[in-house]
Formats: C-alpha cells, sequence, structure tokens
C-alpha cells in the first residue's frame, strides 16, 4: 500500500471522528437541560439508613421473646440453606468458612473452639442470648463492624424468630425461652 491509500484511509477515519465528536457538541447545545431545581426521586437521609440498619427496624418488631414463643424450628431449617454454605450444624461437625453452630445458644460470643473469629467479634464479650442472636442475624456489620461474615441479614423478623428457634434445637439440652 502506496502512502496515498494509506492517507485516504487515515483521513476517512479521522473524519468520521471529527464528525461524531460535532455531531455530540451540537446535540449536547441542542438538548441541554439545567440541572433540576428539586429532584425528581427523594432520595433517603442518611439519618433513616441508620435507623433502618437495625435501631428503628429492632424497635418495630415485637420483642424477641414474643416472636419465639410463635417461632417454628421447622420453618428455620428450611431457612438456614444459605447459612449452611459457610456453617455446619452437625454436634461435632467441623468448622468450615464459619464456625460450627450445633450448641450456639448460650454459648460465648467468639468461643467456639478452633475457630479464627474477628477482632470486632472477640472484643463484644457476653453470650450467644436470644436478643444477640437477633441483632447478629438482623445485621452481622451492625452487630459487629469489621465482622467476617459476609451475610447481609435477615430483616423478616419472623423469619430471624424461626431461625433462632432452630438453633436453640440444636443443644443436647436446648435453652429455656426467657
Amino acid at each position: 500500500m502506496d502512502s496515498f491509500e494509506f492517507n485516504k484511509i487515515a483521513g476517512a477515519v479521522l473524519g468520521t471522528l471529527l464528525f461524531v465528536m460535532g455531531l455530540g457538541i451540537i446535540s449536547d447545545s441542542i438538548f441541554h437541560h439545567g440541572v433540576p431545581k428539586k429532584s425528581a426521586y427523594a432520595l433517603p437521609s442518611a439519618a433513616v439508613e441508620t435507623a433502618s440498619a437495625g435501631g428503628a427496624a429492632a424497635a418495630t418488631a415485637a420483642p424477641i421473646g414474643e416472636r419465639l414463643a410463635k417461632a417454628d424450628a421447622k420453618k428455620g431449617e428450611g431457612l438456614i440453606k444459605a447459612c449452611a454454605a459457610c456453617h455446619v450444624f452437625d454436634k461435632g461437625g467441623a468448622n468450615k468458612v464459619g464456625p460450627a453452630l450445633y450448641g450456639v445458644v448460650q454459648r460465648p460470643i467468639a468461643g467456639h473452639e478452633g475457630f479464627a473469629y474477628s477482632d470486632s467479634l472477640k472484643g463484644k464479650g457476653g453470650k450467644w442470648d436470644y436478643a444477640n442472636l437477633d441483632h447478629f442475624i438482623e445485621a452481622p456489620k451492625g452487630f459487629a463492624n469489621g465482622t467476617k461474615m459476609a451475610y447481609g441479614g435477615e430483616k423478616d423478623a419472623g423469619k430471624r424468630a424461626d431461625i433462632i428457634a432452630y438453633l436453640r434445637s440444636l443443644a443436647d439440652a436446648p435453652a429455656p425461652l426467657q
């Protein structure tokens, strides 16, 4: 290919690019709309997002004791399928990505032998009582910011109670309902 042919091809490509750029500039000037004075969609404020992440949602739900009295452990067993990807529920089961959950109710937080818990859970102290389990299952990062658990949480208070009822049944002697 000689230089004349190359120049024709390069000129055609550059001319097309120049035409497209010019068309974009002209269309922007014709169809330009300023910034709207009022947003068409009201975004939630940061205070609302923080409240919905745990505080207000937990306040509107019935206390965990009332929900546990109505909870169904069989339904909870069906709801833990997502949990089974990282946890094992059998007695004496080995840890997976998460700790084994047999006997978790009333176990010390971050107290399962052989599992490397995050510092945020290690610093919590206390036991996995029903209220702590409810809060953790609702929003793990809200319970212990910096936890390794990647689960987003279960927002439905009834489903959380069913899950906790199932976890309660995973023990040689289930903890009493409080």
